[in-house]
C-alpha cells in the first residue's frame, strides 16, 4: 500500500499514525497538492491528500475512509469495545477533526489577499476552532484523552490537531490557554509512533 500526502497535513498524519498502530505495512510518499500537482494528479486525479493506493491499485480518498480500510485489513479498531466508551471516543474524535478542519480553514483564509478576506467568516471559524480546543482541553483535564497506555482515535485526533495548530497558526492557539491539551499532545509527540510520523513540510 502507498499513503500519499505531506505530513504537515493533520489528515495524512492521523492516517499514518493509525495505520502504524494497527500493525500495517505501507509506504509513504510525501507529495504536495500544491507544489506537486501533476505528480499527485497522476496518482489521484482528485488531487486529494491523503490518498491511499491499495495493493490492487484502487485509490481511496479521505482520511476517515482510509482509516476504515486500515481497520478492515487489521481486523480490529483502536476504538473501545464498550458501547458508552466507544460513543464518547467517537464524539471526541469528531471534535479533534473539527479543530483540525477549522485550523486548515484559518490558514487558507490567511493566504487570501487582505482585500478578499471576509471578516465575519474569519471570526466564525476562529470561534469554532476555539470552542473545539476548549472541549478538548476539558477532556484532557478530565483524563478522557491521554497519551496511552493504549492510544484511542480520540487521543490521536486531539494531539495531531493541536500539533497542527501550533505548527501553522500558533498565534490563534497559545499553549497557555489550553494547558491540559498542550500537555496531552506533548506526551503523544514523545511516543515512538508520533516520532515516526513527525509534522514535516519536506
Amino acid at each position: 500500500m502507498l499513503l500519499v500526502g505531506m505530513l504537515d497535513s493533520p489528515y495524512v498524519r492521523r492516517a499514518a499514525v493509525t495505520g502504524t498502530l494497527l500493525g500495517l505495512a505501507f509506504e509513504h510518499r510525501s507529495v504536495s497538492v500544491f507544489r506537486h500537482m501533476d505528480e499527485f494528479r497522476a496518482i489521484n486525479p482528485l488531487i486529494k491528500a491523503p490518498s491511499l493506493v491499495t495493493d490492487d491499485g484502487t485509490v481511496i480518498s479521505e482520511s476517515l475512509l482510509i482509516i476504515q480500510h486500515f481497520e478492515d485489513l487489521a481486523g480490529r479498531s483502536l476504538r473501545p469495545v464498550e458501547a458508552s466508551a466507544r460513543i464518547r471516543d467517537l464524539s471526541l474524535t469528531g471534535i479533534g477533526i473539527v479543530a483540525a478542519d477549522k485550523a486548515v480553514a484559518i490558514e487558507y483564509e490567511r493566504k487570501r489577499p487582505e482585500g478578499q478576506r471576509h471578516a465575519p467568516w474569519q471570526e466564525r471559524i476562529v470561534a469554532q476552532l476555539h470552542t473545539a480546543l476548549d472541549l478538548l482541553d476539558e477532556a484532557a483535564l478530565g483524563g478522557e484523552i491521554a497519551a496511552g497506555p493504549e492510544l484511542l482515535p480520540s487521543d490521536i485526533a486531539a494531539a495531531i490537531a493541536w500539533g497542527f495548530c501550533r505548527f501553522v497558526i500558533p498565534d490563534f492557539s497559545p499553549a497557555e490557554r489550553w494547558p491540559a491539551l498542550a500537555e496531552q499532545a506533548r506526551a503523544c509527540e514523545a511516543l515512538d509512533v508520533f516520532k515516526l510520523w513527525p509534522i514535516d513540510r519536506e
